[in-house]
Formats: C-alpha cells, sequence, structure tokens
C-alpha cells in the first residue's frame, strides 16, 4: 500500500511569487527616494548606504533569503500542527484498557473518523497501519518494526523536501561572490578609461567599484548565516517530533495491544 504524506507541505512557486513581491514593494520605493550622489560622510551617508543594501546582489539575496524564510515559516506551522495530534484523545487513557486483534478494524475506523476534522496526521497513518497490520498478523513485534520503517521513510521524506531551502542556503554565499566578481571587474574596468591627470577621479571609481566587492560579500554572509540557524533548528523541531510520535506509537502498541493466548474469549477490549 502506497503511503501517504502527511506532512502538507505548500508548493514553493507561490512563496517564491510572494518573496519577490515583498523585495519589490520594499526595495523599489527606497531605490526611488535614495540619493545617488556622494555625501560627506563615507560610513553613514545614504548613499554609502544604499550602495551597501539595494545592490543587484543584494536584493537577490533578499528574495532567496525571504523564499527560504517562507518555506521554513510553512514547516513549522506543519510541525505545530502535527503535535498537537499528541493531545487528541484518540485512544482511552485507561490503562487497564486493551485492544484485541478482533477490535483492531474497528479502532482502526474510529481513529480515522476522530482524525478526519484535523486533516492527514502522522500519528493517525501510522496507529491506522498498526491496527490494520495487528488485525492481520497478531504480531507485536512486526507491527513494532513497521513503525520504525514508517518512521525512517518519513524522516528520508522530510530530508529531501528540504533540498530547496539547502539551495538557497548555499546560493547566498556564491551570490555574494558574484558580487565580489563584479566589483573587482568594475575596479579593472576603469583603469584604462581615467587619464593621469584624474587620480582623484580614478581613486574614487576605484573605491566605489571595490566597496561592491565587500558590500555584497557581507550582506550575503549574514543572510546566509541567518538562514543556516533556522533551518537547524527546523530540522531538529522535525526529528524530535518524529522520535515522539514514534516513540507514543510504540507504547501504543506494547501496552495496549494484546493477543489473549485462549482466542475463544470474548474479544471485547474491556474484557482483556
Amino acid at each position: 500500500m502506497a503511503v501517504r504524506p502527511a506532512f502538507r507541505l505548500s508548493p514553493e512557486g507561490p512563496l517564491l511569487i510572494l518573496a519577490v513581491a515583498a523585495v519589490a514593494a520594499v526595495s523599489l520605493p527606497l531605490w526611488q527616494v535614495a540619493p545617488t550622489t556622494p555625501t560627506a560622510s563615507v560610513w553613514f551617508g545614504t548613499e554609502r548606504l544604499t550602495r551597501l543594501l539595494l545592490g543587484p546582489e543584494q536584493l537577490l539575496c533578499y528574495g532567496c533569503f525571504i523564499w527560504a524564510g517562507l518555506i521554513l515559516l510553512v514547516r513549522r506551522r506543519e510541525s505545530v500542527r502535527q503535535e498537537r495530534a499528541l493531545g487528541l484523545d484518540l485512544l482511552p487513557d485507561d490503562p487497564t484498557w486493551r485492544i484485541l486483534p478482533a477490535d483492531a478494524p474497528m479502532m482502526q475506523r474510529k481513529i480515522e473518523r476522530l482524525a478526519e476534522p484535523y486533516g492527514p496526521l502522522v500519528l493517525v497513518d501510522w496507529l491506522s497501519a498498526a491496527l490494520r497490520l495487528f488485525g492481520r498478523n497478531r504480531s507485536v513485534m512486526e507491527i513494532d518494526a513497521h513503525v520504525n520503517t514508517l518512521a525512517d521513510l518519513e524522516m528520508g521524506r522530510l530530508a529531501a523536501s528540504m533540498g530547496r531551502v539547502h539551495y538557497l542556503a548555499w546560493a547566498l554565499p556564491a551570490l555574494g561572490f558574484v558580487g565580489t566578481a563584479r566589483g573587482i571587474a568594475m575596479a579593472l574596468s576603469v583603469a584604462p578609461a581615467i587619464g593621469t591627470d584624474a587620480n582623484a577621479a580614478f581613486l574614487d571609481l576605484i573605491t566605489r567599484s571595490l566597496a561592491v566587492t565587500f558590500d555584497t560579500t557581507f550582506i550575503a554572509l549574514v543572510l546566509s548565516l541567518v538562514l543556516m540557524f533556522f533551518i537547524t533548528s527546523q530540522q531538529r523541531m522535525e526529528e524530535i517530533l518524529l522520535l515522539d510520535l514514534q516513540q507514543h506509537v510504540s507504547s501504543v502498541v506494547h501496552e495496549q495491544f494484546h493477543v489473549p493466548r485462549d482466542r475463544a474469549h470474548s474479544t471485547h477490549p474491556g474484557e482483556a
């Protein structure tokens, strides 16, 4: 039977459009009002800040950062939704309650009916798979191994779905180095165009071109550091969530699944 993906991950295309719109909505007005002439202060002038924050490579970095941030935000909200499933009353809290193989199909339908308003849930899928297998072969050890396999598959699927975010985290410093190459190229290209009697203008152009080199790299590396922090935090959250869900299902299997020695006895759960 095919494994249904229970994690609801939004398509990344609309999030890209939203990221581009956000960057354009902020940067275009700032670009129009920002001064383009040099100011007296080299480090704190508005013209200097414009070149530092609103260069083409910087805008690309902002777009990548916001796109990755939106993807991680959607994943975090989904992880919180999946974690809330642990608080649902899917099974009785009575420690004496036992589920017999004959009761497994009924309990499976009950759990799926109770969780239907909450959408697809990993916990419900794993409990349903455990109950379905328990009703067929009555082997707790095989059920435990099957749940472990489901957990490994879900962990691998979540890790694979982070590929886009990892690429964006790698793209940020790469874009910074693109700006570095562009700044060095600009600095070298102005040298033949300046005469020997224009040393002041030559030094000014060289300084501004080299500033692009360091500005783009600085912004890209800062954004990359911030993004990697959120990536590792989200991965850790997802890994802990899957471990908690796996432990919960395993405890249910070992504590509440019961195969009576005499199968002729009543199969009512309260009589086990």
